[in-house]
């Protein structure tokens, strides 16, 4: 994107300098349009802009919703340098739109939220059933979607259950942090919570981990940010209980800012009979309260768990087109490339119109 700027702002201070800042509003019916050109850049510094990490993890939401500037970001910059040239690119955006097919695909499904284990710390563990044969790896993450809440707002969490361990059941914690969160814990708090609509896009993780080659593992975390944690410890209890393979040391180091967020630390260990791999497992905790001298004494609570009753239009988590549903797959691709080639044909014809209506 660095270049794409330094292409446009050149151009920008050359017409300055040559008394030429008309050409900004040239829209060419042949050639390079520089309207189109401006507009694309536009739209790309918004995205990138959005894209630093100060920006992105305090205002998540700024974020996704810019980076859905990309679909002017690719239109423009097909007007801005033409049909011929842009067909470069074009097969890279096919793949990135079948990407987005089956990822549409799998969000218009409601998945089965079994129960919700709602936590001291105002800390809510959600237990979606799921496919067993679906897999994914540790520190993975999916986007939830709660219509009652927000039908537009997706928020990203990571997955806290091995899929090995727990075949039948995908978890996440989800911390009040923000006005999405709090609004989530309220309803599920509510005597009257007997079913939760929700939509689930993922998981979406790493390949491969590569923990079995350290002789130890640290692991430092703050709040929340021990949910990554949870599932990687999983996954070595799972390995010590299956394989017969050396087990690095586990030292998690864990701050809260207030005594009452150490119930976090309850998520460490799964709740199924399934842990015959603890034994093996060489785990040492330790965790620091910030902001309290002492525990509040006077504000205790207790945790809460709340199972929910299932819908009949409730899936459990899978893959996106199921277990190994290759028919499903190929029907998906032959009609996406359909519709590229759909796209490519009509493409031509809107730039016409278009280059038509808007005079020189």
């Amino acid at each position: 994107m660095a270049l794409f700027t330094a292409h446009g702002l050149c151009f920008i201070f050359f017409w300055a300098n040559t008394h030429q800042l008309s050409k900004m509003l040239q829209w060419h019916k042949v050639g390079v349009s520089n309207v189109a050109g401006e507009v694309a850049l536009l739209a790309g510094i918004a995205m990138w802009f959005t894209s630093f990490s100060r920006i992105r993890r305090k205002l998540f939401e700024l974020f996704f919703y810019a980076h859905h500037l990309y679909i002017i970001f690719v239109v423009f910059v097909v007007f801005h340098v033409g049909f011929t040239y842009s067909c470069i690119f074009l097969p890279g955006f096919y793949f990135f739109f079948i990407d987005r097919y089956l990822r549409y695909l799998q969000s218009q499904q409601r998945v089965c939220l079994v129960s919700a284990r709602i936590l001291p710390c105002q800390a809510v563990e959600l237990n979606f059933s799921k496919c067993p044969g679906l897999r994914y790896n540790p520190t993975s993450s999916v986007f939830i979607n709660v219509p009652s809440i927000s039908k537009l707002q997706w928020h990203p969490f990571t997955v806290t259950s091995n899929s090995n361990m727990e075949a039948e059941k995908l978890s996440i914690v989800i911390k009040n942090e923000g006005k999405w969160s709090q609004k989530l814990i309220e309803k599920l708090s509510s005597t009257t919570a007997e079913h939760f609509q929700v939509s689930l896009e993922g998981p979406y993780g790493p390949t491969s981990t590569q923990f079995l080659r350290h002789d130890m593992l640290v692991m430092v975390s703050g709040g929340s940010g021990i949910t990554p944690f949870i599932s990687i410890i999983r996954e070595l209890i799972y390995i010590a209980g299956s394989t017969s393979c050396k087990i690095p040391k586990v030292l998690p180091v864990a701050a809260f800012k207030r005594s009452a967020d150490l119930a976090m630390l309850d998520l460490l260990l799964p709740l199924s009979e399934a842990t015959y791999g603890i034994s093996r497992l060489q785990l040492q905790i330790e965790a620091y309260v910030t902001r309290e001298t002492e525990p509040l004494k006077d504000n205790q609570k207790f945790l809460k768990t709340l199972w929910l009753k299932p819908n009949a239009l409730d899936k459990p988590v899978s893959a996106v087109l199921g277990q190994s549903n290759w028919l499903w797959l190929g029907a998906i691709i032959t009609s996406s490339f359909i519709m590229f080639l759909l796209l490519i044909g009509i493409l031509p014809d809107i730039t016409y119109i278009l280059l038509t209506i808007i005079p020189r």
